[in-house]
Formats: structure tokens, C-alpha cells, sequence
């Protein structure tokens, strides 16, 4: 087993919920870890500095890549880069904690590469029309930008077969509690 065993990683496409069940997770279940990513995507209100993401320019980024510093990484949408630092990931494993990384297809494909027996769980909309509600209403992309991730979003529903587990994101709290429950742990009572 890998110094990585025991990481679960959780993708799904765009505005299908991902951040809306780990911040729920993260606010419930505080023996849960949620990893926080590298972007260099500019942050949007209210985001914090390794609270929500290490915000990193297109060279520091380049940089670390270089150097092997990231578990994962991708460009996302043709846009930004995000990736998962490999030393905060093996540090809280060590810790014994119970690891998440919510991270797009691309960077689940690179963990599944380099650690096959972690566990991987998609998260999957109720619906194509549900999914795009929540796209564009959230308002923090322009029209040109959610047809982007929408274009991107077809893709990723078609890699659901790739996971190991499907949760899907009808009800927020639901989907968390049946995540942890695959993680191991049990749920918190309603």
C-alpha cells in the first residue's frame, strides 16, 4: 500500500455541487480533511488564501509542477490550473486522518495513475436540466464561460463509469452523509 492509501477523491462535473458537499462535510464531519488546491484562477468573493484555495501566479504554479510537488494538477475549462499538493496530502494520512480531495476529472484520472487504491467517488447531478440551473444560477461565470463548462461537463458525465462509487447530489446533506459512509465513517443522525 502507498504512503497515499486510504485518500478518497471526489469529482463530478461542473456546478454538480462538489465545493457545496465538502464545505457541508468540512462544517459536519471534523475528522474529515478536505485538501485545499493550488489555482491560478484569480479568487472570487469571499474566497480566502488557504482557506478556499493557495492562489498561485502561472510561474510559482509552473514551478512546483517542475519540481513534483503536485499529487495532481490540471488546466481546467482551457483556463486555469488547479492542483493537490502531494506533502499536505501524505502529512494529514499520516495523521491518520480521513483524506478529500475534491478535484476535477482530470487530476481523479492522475491520482488513479499514481494511486490506484484510493477510493474514487462521482459525484453525479439529479439531472442535465438541474445541473445547468445550478450553473447559471449561481452567477459567478459570464454566458460565454458556462457554455464553456457545459461543453466540458459532457465529458466529464460520460467518464462516471471510471469511479469505483456514485453519489448523487439530489440533496446536499444526503450526498454527504452517503460520502462519509464510504469513507468509513458513519453518518451524523438527521
Amino acid at each position: 500500500m502507498s504512503s497515499l492509501s486510504g485518500l478518497t477523491v471526489l469529482a463530478g462535473p461542473t456546478a454538480v455541487g462538489k465545493g457545496t458537499v465538502s464545505t457541508y462535510i468540512r462544517d459536519n464531519y471534523p475528522q474529515v480533511w478536505l485538501s485545499v488546491s493550488a489555482t491560478t484562477r484569480p479568487p472570487r468573493p469571499g474566497e480566502q488564501e488557504g482557506v478556499h484555495y493557495f492562489f498561485k501566479s502561472a510561474e510559482e504554479f509552473d514551478r512546483l509542477a517542475e519540481e513534483g510537488e503536485f499529487l495532481e494538477w490540471a488546466v481546467v475549462h482551457g483556463v486555469n490550473r488547479y492542483g493537490t499538493l502531494r506533502s499536505t496530502v501524505e502529512a494529514a494520512l499520516a495523521d491518520g486522518k480521513h483524506v478529500l480531495l475534491e478535484i476535477d476529472l482530470q487530476g481523479a484520472r492522475q491520482v488513479k495513475a499514481s494511486v490506484p487504491d484510493a477510493r474514487f467517488v462521482f459525484l453525479a447531478p439529479p439531472s442535465w436540466d438541474e445541473m445547468v440551473r445550478r450553473l447559471v444560477g449561481r452567477g459567478t461565470e459570464s454566458p460565454e464561460e458556462q457554455q464553456r463548462r457545459l461543453e466540458t461537463a459532457k465529458l466529464e458525465l460520460a467518464a462516471e463509469p471510471e469511479f469505483d462509487h456514485t453519489v448523487v447530489n439530489d440533496d446536499v446533506q444526503r450526498a454527504a452523509d452517503e460520502l462519509v459512509q464510504l469513507m468509513g465513517l458513519t453518518p451524523n443522525p438527521r
